[in-house]
């Protein structure tokens, strides 16, 4: 039996706190597990805190030495580690929301936050950050973007750690030896993936993701190249616009035409792996993926650019993903916990955490540190976002369905369409009717 992509997550939000009650007596002991609805407590400042890492194995070697320096300042304070991947993370969070388990802290970055949120499992943190050293010294646009994505009322629900901003990595010697220019425009773009291919040697001008993570990525390409530049009109989206129809289907033709096979099934840990032991000319990703380039092809092989500009000279690209430290609510040691989440996004803590994730830092003295002019995809990017060349086509985070919709509900649908089993119009339409009503009922619950 089909389920309707029309559900709504409040039903599983309101058996979901259901679950806590029944729950709260045998799963909320004294070792701060807790469950989405308890309301916790501030604690003795002192004692065990559990992270959870939603990066795990990619960044545990950063956070555990920041957790070293913290524990170092604070004696009376011991931090657990728990590293998830990211592809699993979200999951795990919303099945200790319900049946207990909760960490104290954990990364809640603005993709996920709203589901968090709806579920009453996050401390609003407004007055914790107003009265805190950080006040002030926090980047202005990225809290803007985690509290318009915490459900609409403004709260902020997560203290950003840094912006992991869209990159085209281009193989500057495929490129020479092609005699290519860079990848600056969408039709270079297309035009070098044509030139670079060579599937009978192996070599490809793309590297398409299909799998896991699909549908951020074909957005940000359908609104590069149509140009437009919101994601709503009005009470309707503008995801199957004709002209991000005809976008889709010239991005998705690159499937197989100029791209590997096994990308149907990629994920960008697979993606980012195939790039850098293959011969394919263009990755798209983001900065997160900068260090893996540098170990796997040195700083001489590529570069990292901000994503292609239309004929106008203009760059479109969705959302700016912006990364957090979120409080659980259930913490019976807030305090504590709020005091790791100031030192991690600290000058020194937040350059160090950025400067090995090569990604925009949060914390505005660190955003001023000598390695981003010399790390060109994250100085690339971050004059990308402040000089006026780029206009962000903001995604819908704060609805509740958000993550479902652009997941579960439609990454199979993407691989249709690579295979050519299901039009882009087909695809863009049904993306969205459930956007529009997603909308529809938000806007219901806020009236």
């Amino acid at each position: 039996m089909k389920i309707s992509v029309h559900r709504s997550r409040r039903a599983a939000v309101a058996v979901a706190l259901g679950s806590v009650l029944a729950l709260t007596a045998t799963a909320c002991g004294d070792d701060g597990s807790g469950a989405g609805g308890d309301k916790g407590s501030e604690g003795s400042g002192k004692g065990k805190i559990v992270f959870w890492d939603n990066n795990g194995g990619v960044r545990t070697d950063i956070w555990k030495e920041i957790i070293a320096d913290f524990e170092k300042q604070n004696p009376g304070i011991e931090v657990e580690y728990v590293g998830i991947a990211s592809t699993e993370y979200q999951s795990k969070v919303d099945t200790a929301i319900q049946g207990g388990g909760l960490p104290d802290v954990g990364g809640v970055g603005a993709a996920m936050l709203a589901g968090f949120a709806a579920q009453n499992a996050l401390e609003p943190l407004d007055d914790r950050l107003g009265k805190s050293s950080l006040g002030g010294k926090l980047n202005e646009d990225m809290v803007k973007v985690l509290k318009a994505a915490g459900g609409g009322d403004g709260t902020l629900y997560s203290i950003p750690t840094s912006a992991n901003n869209g990159v085209l990595y281009y193989r500057t010697d495929l490129f020479q030896a092609a005699g290519l220019e860079a990848p600056t425009t969408w039709d270079k773009f297309f035009a070098a993936a044509d030139k670079l291919t060579e599937a009978g040697k192996n070599k490809f001008g793309y590297t398409i993701r299909g799998g896991t993570g699909s549908i951020a990525q074909a957005l940000d390409a359908t609104y590069g190249q149509s140009g437009i530049t919101s994601f709503w009109n009005g009470d309707k989206t503008t995801v199957n616009d004709p002209k991000n129809v005809a976008a889709l289907e010239k991005y998705a033709a690159l499937y197989k035409k100029v791209t590997p096979a096994a990308d149907l099934n990629n994920d960008f840990t697979k993606m980012v792996a195939q790039w850098d032991s293959g011969t394919i000319g263009m990755l798209n990703h983001n900065l997160g993926s900068y260090q893996d380039h540098v170990k796997a092809l040195g700083v001489d092989k590529f570069r990292g650019i901000p994503q292609p500009t239309g004929t106008d000279g203009k760059r479109v690209q969705v959302s700016n993903p912006v990364d957090g430290l979120g409080l659980f609510k259930s913490s019976k040691n807030k305090d504590a916990a709020w005091k790791f989440i100031e030192f991690a996004t600290s000058k020194a803590e937040n350059s160090k955490f950025n400067e090995s994730a090569g990604q925009v830092p949060s914390n505005n003295d660190a955003a001023k540190d000598a390695w981003i002019a010399k790390a060109e995809p994250t100085k690339l990017a971050a004059q990308a976002l402040t000089d006026g060349s780029t206009t962000i086509v903001q995604l819908p985070y704060y609805l509740p369905d958000w993550n479902t919709i652009s997941k579960s509900d439609n990454e199979p649908n993407f691989q249709k369409v690579l295979l050519g089993k299901m039009s882009a119009k087909d695809f863009l339409d049904t993306l969205a009717e459930q956007l529009n009503k997603a909308q529809a009922e938000w806007k219901q619950q806020k009236s």
